[in-house]
């Protein structure tokens, strides 16, 4: 049985329905999710951050957390995903297992997240580009006009038919994945460095020292978008399978691929040499790793692969933007126009020219308050982001569970009470450390922290007041619904 209390397939304008089409399979769902985590970036530039500031050399097991509290969630999101129609995702979910008006909340909480991470890649892909120009004698250009390039890119793919992007975004995701492996292979291949393989994950006094709730945060942060397999149901081939299989793999693949990569950066140097390594240079860590263990040609790859990595993880951004938008113009949360698909690429074209814009608008903010592109930009953005999608995450995992005891669609104890339930706790556990720790996400400003608490608290309260404002946005009527979430 389906419900469909908050969304339809299609909504009806002016007599045409408009829907999403497509007939993406399982692998390039996961390759979406995959590239939008952008692996390189995160081991470039998360993986020394976690190895220095949080647990040391047992940060890999960082890793192994994250994805043991998230294969929880997912199987209760997977299960309600069997139910819901709607390809709004955090949104949806949550707006049938409490109403419409904390769904439309956890709506506009998940856009403001979304937009915040994609700005903050912006201003790190610009960044990037120019030091890789640079590097080899070329001038040196304002980070913004990279970006804005970029941005044109994805704007003209994300107007298109979703099969296109994924096709994109597949290529891309091996080249990156395929460099770190390379340095994986050549690592282990020398039995790590002077000290051999690093064992301090597997120890729970080395996970224990240091600040391990921090290197759990910066875990956490590799993960952001995996949920995005929701947001592709109706271009899937057979939803009811192939977003389950899509969101377990992209959980185990993101997390088995993060966990052994760390693991062979901390052993490529000993213990101790890691962490001083990531303390004292963090930006040229990997780079550094990959020159040694495989060459100059291995550190020159890295630095291309970064900035295809940062593209790829914009284009799946957008997507996902784009769907949410999508989805809202739908149910009249947003302007309806929003939610129309286009004759030729049966795409969310309106909503992908809405979301570009939207991009724009920030990114000439940030250039105008002359931030910078990663100290600033993306650092403050992505911590963010990071609050929001978490809590979006934990709220996500409570309403599954009073969604299946409400409604008892689904009676099995473990996917509707007890995974679901575990997964909460383990969230809601991390949403509080990254709440507490957020003034280091973003540079150590305490008002920094708070405006930015108070901009998630108002997007959320933002969503509720639409609800209530317009009453018949966020549902639709359904033949096959039996129960209105209120």
């Amino acid at each position: 049985m389906t419900t469909d209390a908050l969304l339809s397939d299609g909504v009806t304008q002016g007599g045409q329905t408009h829907k999403l089409a497509g007939k993406l399979g399982p692998t390039a769902i996961v390759f979406m999710v995959v590239a939008a985590a952008a692996p390189l970036t995160v081991v470039a530039g998360t993986f020394p951050i976690g190895i220095a500031a949080g647990n040391g050399a047992a940060f890999p097991g960082s890793y192994l957390v994250c994805t043991a509290v998230l294969l929880l969630f997912a199987v209760g999101f997977t299960a309600m995903a069997r139910h819901i129609r709607g390809a709004g995702a955090f949104y949806t979910y949550v707006a049938h297992g409490f109403g419409r008006h904390v769904g439309l909340g956890a709506a506009f909480l998940a856009l403001l997240s979304y937009t915040a991470v994609q700005v903050g890649v912006y201003g790190y892909v610009g960044a990037a580009i120019n030091d890789l120009v640079t590097s080899h004698g070329g001038p040196a250009m304002p980070w913004y006009l990279y970006a804005l390039v970029m941005m044109a890119i994805v704007a003209t793919l994300g107007y298109r038919h979703i099969e296109l992007s994924g096709k994109v975004l597949g290529v891309l995701l091996l080249c990156e994945v395929g460099i770190v492996m390379v340095i994986n292979v050549a690592v282990l291949a020398r039995g790590g460095g002077p000290e051999g393989l690093s064992t301090a994950a597997l120890h729970p006094g080395e996970f224990f020292s240091g600040a391990p709730g921090i290197a759990l945060i910066f875990a956490l942060a590799g993960y952001i978008g995996f949920e995005a397999t929701a947001v592709f149901r109706d271009e899937a081939r057979d939803p009811a399978r192939t977003i389950p299989r899509a969101t377990y793999v992209a959980l185990l693949l993101i997390g088995g691929f993060y966990a052994l990569s760390s693991w062979t950066m901390v052993s490529a140097w000993g213990d101790e040499g890691a962490v001083k390594m990531a303390t004292d240079g963090p930006a040229t860590m990997l780079t550094d790793t990959a020159t040694r263990y495989v060459g100059t040609v291995g550190g020159d790859l890295v630095q291309i692969f970064l900035i295809t990595s940062l593209f790829a993880a914009l284009l799946s951004f957008h997507n996902v933007l784009t769907r949410y938008i999508f989805s809202l113009g739908n149910t009249r949360a947003l302007p309806e126009r929003c939610g129309r698909s286009h004759v030729r690429h049966a795409s969310p074209y309106i909503a992908s020219v809405v979301q570009t814009v939207s991009a724009l608008v920030v990114v000439v903010a940030c250039v105008l308050a002359n931030l910078d592109p990663v100290l600033e930009v993306f650092t403050w953005f992505v911590g963010a982001a990071s609050v929001g999608i978490v809590v979006l995450m934990t709220v996500t995992s409570a309403a599954v569970v009073v969604y299946f005891r409400r409604t008892k669609f689904d009676t099995r104890p473990w996917h509707t009470v007890i995974a679901p339930g575990l997964g909460f706790i383990g969230l809601a556990i991390l949403s509080v450390m990254t709440a507490v720790n957020l003034p280091l996400l973003v540079g150590g400003s305490d008002t920094l922290a708070a405006i930015i608490g108070v901009l998630l608290a108002g997007a959320f309260l933002g969503g509720a007041a639409v609800a209530v404002l317009r009453p018949h946005a966020g549902h639709q009527d359904s033949d096959t619904d039996k129960e209105i979430a209120r």
